[in-house]
């Protein structure tokens, strides 16, 4: 099965007290005036900002405070007019002095000096060189036709039209997954290869949605203790945490939503039943896939106390939510939407209404099982078993009802 990632936030918030000074220097071939936007976490626990500067016969000094080492953006462009496939470089900033070499058109090759952290990300792209000779045809394919798919949404065109740039979309993901499971093994021996280093963390922050509960709290475990206590560090013992609450052995978060017919459901409701509570979206191709399965499940079980509560990862979208469901056929389990408010996800504030949060989802389709007494006894997909270990396992729960 594929899970696609779910959107994850990009600025991870430093949260020390101590705030050190930086400064950054560089040089643009092919632009010798004009405005630098540099986009990084502040010091003194302020959320991240954008800061310029101009250019002046191409060169150009940014300065300000960090908490610790932090991954930046620097831009050419004004953040607010950059296209979705803009140029940037992806700076791994740290409180010292640093120095960068810039080409317009090529940031992404931008090469900086005084960092530690960015020595270490390179020589993990190092690593991933072999695999990216392959995976980087496919994903200027992949991106190609997405944005085919998105002018189409915008123009609003036929659903044959939309249905047939998914299908092809499907196919190349297929043919990207064995490259990305090469990379993800290259970045988990980099990860066990390197604990004190700060890209390592920040590399694990974004993997560890993948992973099994073991897997994160061995990982998290190996890490320096100053690392651990940097913000990647507590955002990975925050992600660990959340991803115990969605394994089995762990008592489920009870939540409490108006379903998808405006009818108020809680996880309450269902005490004394198994209830398989499914996060899927309906541009999720792997789950759309899936649901002639599922749909097979429930027809097996529901008469001997099985439920599915459909979570769906679609709140800026409702109506493609109730589209799908009733073009896939499962409006006869329960749906009701995740709860993600992303003005609050953007500005890191708490969103207690997100049910994926409190279970550790970030790729879909994602499925947990919860035993009578509320209580998880499995989870299939990201950080957890597959399809076939569920289907055993609901086998083995009803083999006497």
């Amino acid at each position: 099965m594929k899970h696609i990632p779910m959107l994850i936030a990009s600025s991870l918030l430093i949260t020390s007290a101590q705030a050190q000074s930086f400064s950054l220097s560089g040089t643009v071939e092919g632009q010798p005036s004009g405005y630098v936007y540099l986009n990084y976490p502040g010091g003194k626990g302020e959320e991240r900002r954008t800061d310029s500067t101009k250019l002046q016969n191409g060169r150009f000094t940014f300065s300000g405070l960090l908490n610790g080492p932090a991954m930046s953006s620097l831009m050419l462009e004004r953040p607010s007019e950059m296209s979705y496939d803009a140029d940037y470089a992806s700076l791994f900033l740290e409180p010292a002095k640093m120095t960068v070499t810039l080409k317009k058109g090529a940031l992404r090759k931008a090469k900086l000096k005084g960092s530690r952290p960015q020595d270490d990300m390179e020589l993990l792209e190092e690593s991933r060189k072999p695999v990216n000779v392959h995976l980087a045809p496919l994903s200027a394919e992949y991106n190609k036709l997405n944005n085919e798919y998105i002018a189409a949404r915008r123009a609003k065109k036929d659903s044959a039209t939309q249905a047939e740039l998914i299908a092809r979309l499907d196919k190349v993901k297929e043919k990207m997954e064995p490259y990305y499971e090469q990379i993800d093994a290259i970045d988990k021996d980099f990860i066990a290869k390197h604990p004190a280093s700060y890209a390592s963390a920040y590399l694990l922050r974004f993997r560890i949605g993948g992973m099994t509960l073991k897997e994160a709290e061995t990982a998290y475990k190996n890490m320096a203790p100053a690392v651990q206590q940097s913000s990647f560090g507590m955002e990975i013992k925050k992600e660990v945490e959340s991803l115990r609450g969605g394994s089995p052995g762990s008592v489920a978060h009870v939540f409490s939503k108006s379903d998808i017919n405006g009818q108020p459901l809680s996880l309450n409701d269902f005490k004394g039943k198994y209830v398989l509570v499914d996060f899927w979206a309906s541009w999720c191709g792997p789950c759309r896939k899936g649901n002639p399965h599922l749909k097979e499940v429930y027809a097996k079980y529901k008469e001997k106390g099985f439920e599915i509560i459909g979570i769906s990862d679609d709140d800026s979208r409702p109506e493609d939510w109730k589209k799908a469901v009733a073009q896939d056929g499962i409006g006869m389990w329960k749906h009701v939407l995740r709860g993600l408010d992303m003005k609050k996800r953007q500005n890191n504030e708490p969103n207690p209404d997100d049910i994926s949060d409190y279970y550790g989802i970030h790729s879909l389709p994602t499925k947990i099982l919860i035993g009578p007494d509320g209580v998880i006894v499995g989870r299939y997909g990201g950080g957890g078993e597959n399809d076939e270990a569920m289907d055993k396992k609901l086998a083995e729960v009803f083999a006497n009802k």
